[in-house]
């Protein structure tokens, strides 16, 4: 294959997943075929199989690579902070454009229903969180938070939860979510806090 055909293969590939991304937030995972992603990509139904196995590989891709996106671009705002009160800020903005209604809001919610019935995909979505938890225990390890990888985990799932809330109109104020995390973070927790080398080194 030419250097020119694989290239236009690999932009086709990815109008396909793109595509896949906005159909899965507007008809939902089951509402997608292989003659609706065809017809709104522009190309003909082979042309989806012959780069994807099945419907059902080319959505998990896709979701799992807009996820992967997401997560890698957290973890680079998180990289800036420089306490952990930042950390929950920069962690609030990195979910600020999302309004649980938003394509990418909606297809996150339709990834983890779907995820209850594909193992691939739950593995898969297990996967991004649990690395995204990692970086974030990291930080706050890094900081000297209390119980780090605990805490990690909280706040992820806080930051899927207030999307999924804001999606049902049941949003809780930015302010109002970073004064509570702000708290978990530095606020009782830190009179508790230890080295976290010192367990360790015990």
């Amino acid at each position: 294959m030419s250097s020119a055909s694989a290239e236009r293969g690999e932009l086709v590939r990815r109008r396909l997943l793109e595509t896949a991304v906005v159909l899965i937030g507007e008809r939902g995972w089951a509402g997608v075929t292989t003659r609706v992603l065809a017809a709104r990509a522009g190309v003909t139904p082979s042309v989806v199989h012959y780069h994807f196995s099945s419907v059902d590989a080319l959505l998990r891709q896709a979701v799992l690579t807009t996820m992967r996106e997401v997560a890698a671009y957290t973890r680079d705002m998180l990289e800036a902070v420089d306490s952990p009160a930042e950390l929950v800020d920069a962690m609030l903005a990195s979910v600020e454009s999302y309004t649980g209604d938003d394509p990418v809001s909606l297809v996150f919610i339709e990834a983890t229903l779907a995820a209850n019935r594909d193992h691939s995909l739950r593995d898969g979505i297990a996967e991004v969180l649990g690395d995204l938890r990692t970086s974030i225990g990291a930080l706050l390890r890094r900081h000297r938070v209390a119980d780090p990888d605990d805490t990690a985990a909280v706040l992820a799932a806080v930051l899927d939860g207030l999307i999924l809330h804001r999606g049902l109109g049941a949003g809780v104020s930015g302010d109002s979510a970073a004064t509570v995390l702000r708290r978990l973070v530095t606020g009782p927790a830190a009179a508790g806090r230890t080295d976290p080398d010192s367990v360790t080194r015990a």
